[in-house]
C-alpha cells in the first residue's frame, strides 16, 4: 500500500500541461493534489489557469493511470533509496523557496538536513574556476563557520565544488541541487563528495528517478538554488556563465546579491564585474563584506555612544544622505539620489560605505533605512 496524498502530490507533477503555479493554483481551488484527481469537470473548467488542454488531461481515465502508476513507481524508489519527499505545503519544504511563486510543488531530498535553519547561503561560480576563485571560495566559507552558515551550490565543476568541499572542511552544512533525479550523479568525479555531504547535508532535486542531465534543465536547478537562500555569492563568473543566471533570479525574488570583484581584462570575472557596475550586486572583497551585510555579527542593539561615534566619522555627503534617511522610514536609493543632488554613482557608492560602517542597513528592492 502507498500513501495516497504522496501518490496525488506526485502524481500531479506529472499531468500533460500542469506546471509548478497551474498545480498549486488547482490544489489551492481543490483543496488537495488528491481533490484535482476527483474534482468533476464543470468545477475545474471555472478554475483560473485550467484550459481545456489540462481539464482533458485531468478527466482523462487513461492518463490517470499512467501517471498515478508513474508515480507509484517512485515511491518504491524513494523508499528504496531513502528519499524524503517534500511537497510544498510540508513543513520540511524549503520556507524561503517556498516564497516564490514558481518554486517546484515537489522536491526529493537525500541525506541529513534542515532547510530552514537560519542562514543559508548559495555560492555560485564559474565552472572553470582559476586558483584566485578557488582562493576566495575557500576564505569566504571557512569565515562563514563561525555563524553555522548553511552552503548551498550546484555540485558543478568549479566554484561549485569548491564551495561544498570547503564546507565540508568547516563542519558547516551542504547542499547539492541537481538538474537530473537522485538515482544518478552529474558529473561523476564530485561522487565521492556527495557521500561525504549525506551526513550533514545532502541533495536536492525536483526531477524524478530515469530524469538524465539535461542542460536544459540548469535553469530550473538554478532557482532552487537562489530561492533557498537569503543571499547568492558569485565567485567569478563570465558574462555567459549559469551563475549570472542564478543571480539575476535571486535578484528577481528580492534576495541579497554579492559579487567578487577581479581584473577589467579578466574574462573570468567579467560577468562579476558588469553585474557590479549595474547595482545588480553589492561589491564585497572580503567575508566580512557579507558578514555585516547580512547583519550575523549584530547582537545586540548599538548604543547611541556607539551610534555618536559612527556619525562623528561621518563626511559632508554622507551627513547628507543620512538626514534623508532619518526622515523616512525608508527610500530607495533612486529617491535618494535625487533628494540628496548626488549623482547615482557616488550615491550608491556612499550608501555602500555607510551600509559596512553599520549606520544603515540595505532592504530588498534597493531600498535603504537607518540601522537603529
Amino acid at each position: 500500500m502507498t500513501d495516497n496524498a504522496l501518490l496525488y502530490n506526485i502524481g500531479i507533477t506529472l499531468l500533460p500541461g500542469v506546471g509548478d503555479i497551474t498545480a498549486k493554483n488547482l490544489i489551492a481551488y481543490c483543496g488537495s493534489a488528491e481533490a484535482v484527481f476527483l474534482e468533476k469537470k464543470s468545477r475545474l473548467e471555472k478554475i483560473p489557469g485550467a484550459g481545456t488542454m489540462i481539464v482533458d488531461a485531468i478527466m482523462n481515465s487513461d492518463i490517470q493511470k499512467d501517471v498515478l502508476q508513474r508515480a507509484e513507481e517512485e515511491i518504491k524508489f524513494i523508499e528504496k533509496k531513502k528519499i524524503t519527499p517534500l511537497f510544498f505545503t510540508d513543513a520540511g519544504y524549503p520556507k524561503r523557496l517556498k516564497e516564490c511563486a514558481d518554486s517546484p510543488v515537489m522536491l526529493y531530498a537525500k541525506g541529513n538536513m534542515d532547510l530552514n535553519v537560519a542562514r543559508i547561503v548559495s555560492v555560485v561560480g564559474s565552472r572553470k574556476s582559476t586558483a584566485y576563485g578557488k582562493k576566495i571560495c575557500e576564505q569566504m566559507v571557512e569565515a562563514f563557520a563561525s555563524y553555522n552558515v548553511f552552503i548551498v551550490s550546484g555540485l558543478a565543476y568549479g566554484i561549485d565544488i569548491c564551495a561544498h568541499r570547503a564546507a565540508l572542511k568547516n563542519n558547516l552544512p551542504t547542499a547539492g541541487v541537481l538538474a537530473h533525479g537522485l538515482d544518478n550523479l552529474y558529473p561523476s568525479e564530485h561522487y565521492n563528495t556527495s557521500e561525504k555531504m549525506i551526513d550533514n547535508g545532502g541533495l536536492i532535486s525536483e526531477f524524478m528517478s530515469k530524469t538524465k542531465m539535461n542542460p536544459e534543465y540548469f535553469p530550473r536547478r538554478n532557482r532552487i538554488v537562489a530561492g533557498m537562500a537569503d543571499a547568492t555569492i558569485v565567485i567569478e563568473a563570465t558574462v555567459k556563465s549559469g551563475a549570472l543566471i542564478t543571480a539575476e533570479i535571486a535578484s528577481s525574488y528580492d534576495r541579497d546579491v554579492f559579487a567578487v570583484p577581479g581584473r577589467i581584462d579578466d574574462i573570468s570575472s567579467e560577468g562579476c564585474n558588469l553585474f557590479i557596475k549595474a547595482n545588480k550586486a553589492m561589491l564585497i572583497q572580503s567575508p566580512e563584506d557579507v558578514i555585516r551585510a547580512m547583519s550575523w555579527d549584530v547582537k545586540s542593539k548599538k548604543s547611541k555612544q556607539t551610534q555618536q561615534e559612527l556619525f562623528s566619522h561621518l563626511s559632508s555627503e554622507e551627513e547628507t544622505l543620512v538626514s534623508i534617511l532619518k526622515q523616512k522610514e525608508k527610500a530607495h536609493v533612486d529617491d535618494i539620489s535625487h533628494a540628496s543632488g548626488l549623482p547615482m554613482s557616488k550615491t550608491t557608492a556612499l550608501l555602500l560605505n555607510l551600509e559596512f560602517s553599520g549606520v544603515i542597513k540595505s532592504l530588498p528592492g534597493k531600498m535603504y533605512v537607518m540601522n537603529n
